[in-house]
């Protein structure tokens, strides 16, 4: 009796044919796997549907077998459908099923506002959830439509990637900019948003623009409101980015001040070092600012608010001394003249000379400058 189940067993086996290779969408060239694993995947699913699985859904709706639903369009076009399916896929649709008017076994509803072959292509990925690359390039706004009004999640993901992955253009940048707002998109909104402002010379031309401006104003002004406020910050960036620049440039002069009082380098220093003249120097300021203090000790104009160089030295003079630790040992010149002249400043002085401290500070990320702290 085992022996003879075993053979019934290995018969059955050997009668199973061999499964063909998976068919090609005939609506897409595709299998029809390709759209739904995308989808799966995203739930976190696997699908063990077979193509040919897939392609009979797609059989069932070209051919409308038994189909129990006229689905009137825009200039006369049906599209017949099965209410189990639509309604399941759609509980927009499940909900005008119910109240539709029945003739014989025959219910019929519309779906308007859109071509006929949008409608088409929409029911159609209801059964099979595939759709020609062609025919989404072409209808992918009204299909955006139609996925949030009737509750189509997963297809109007599939219309939002799209646009976002290329179909996306300067011509329908606006027209999708308002659908995502209209439709509950905010990431594909806020994409369109930023290409509006990226690109808003030649946008503010185009026929979707204008269109805009005249039906919906409000919108416009905001977008305006919006490249406006853009433009400020990027204004306040470029500022910092410069201020910023200057501070570093102010903390490298300090550094290649002490560098030069209490090293030398070149050709200036103090007098009991031996300077090379073509020795190389790590400082960049340098150069600069050794021949500043070569024109400030020998200009005859040297008091403040004289020379222009000389009025440079003198702030650069007062600038060390604020930073400097310990003035009774400082090689820099009158760095201890300046810290008596601190006390005797105004509070207002005192005050704007104290933040541009901190700042120079703060920018260098550091309490006080190296080259400052005392041994």
């Amino acid at each position: 009796m085992a022996n003879l189940d075993v053979n019934s067993l290995q018969n059955a086996k050997k009668s199973i044919p061999i499964p063909p290779p998976s068919p090609q969408s005939a609506a897409t060239g595709y299998p029809c796997e390709y759209v739904v694993m995308n989808n799966l995947a995203q739930r976190g699913r696997n699908s063990c549907v077979s193509s040919a699985t897939r392609d009979l859904w797609e059989r069932l709706f070209n051919d409308g077998y038994k189909a129990d639903v006229c689905i009137n369009t825009d200039n006369g076009g049906i599209v017949y459908a099965h209410s189990n399916i639509i309604g399941v896929a759609s509980p927009v649709l499940r909900a005008m099923l119910k109240q539709a008017n029945r003739f014989n076994r025959w219910r019929t509803i519309s779906i308007s506002g859109v071509p006929h072959d949008a409608v088409r292509v929409f029911i159609r990925y209801l059964y099979s959830s595939c759709y020609e690359k062609e025919e989404m390039k072409e209808f992918v706004l009204h299909l955006l439509v139609l996925s949030h009004v009737y509750v189509v999640p997963h297809l109007k993901r599939e219309c939002e990637q799209k646009l976002e992955m290329g179909l996306l253009t300067i011509d329908n940048l606006v027209d999708v900019f308002q659908l995502a707002l209209l439709c509950d998109a905010p990431r594909l909104s806020l994409i369109c948003h930023r290409k509006i402002i990226q690109n808003f010379k030649t946008v503010s031309e185009s026929e979707g623009w204008k269109a805009m401006k005249q039906s919906h104003p409000v919108l416009e002004k905001e977008v305006l409101e919006s490249m406006i406020e853009e433009e400020n910050s990027k204004k306040e960036r470029i500022r910092k980015m410069n201020e910023r620049q200057v501070y570093l440039q102010l903390y490298d002069a300090m550094e290649a001040l002490v560098h030069i009082c209490r090293d030398g380098c070149r050709t200036i220093g103090p007098h009991d070092k031996d300077f090379k003249e073509n020795q190389p120097c790590r400082y960049s300021s340098c150069k600069g600012l050794e021949l500043l203090v070569r024109h400030f000790a020998g200009c005859k104009l040297r008091v403040p608010g004289g020379c222009g160089h000389c009025k440079r030295m003198w702030q650069l003079l007062e600038l060390h001394s604020r930073l400097c630790a310990d003035p009774n040992v400082c090689g820099v010149p009158l760095c201890r003249n300046f810290k008596q002249k601190i006390e005797k400043q105004s509070k207002k002085d005192e005050i704007r000379w104290k933040i541009l401290v901190e700042k120079i500070l703060t920018t260098r990320g550091i309490g006080i400058a190296s080259c400052f702290r005392t041994l």
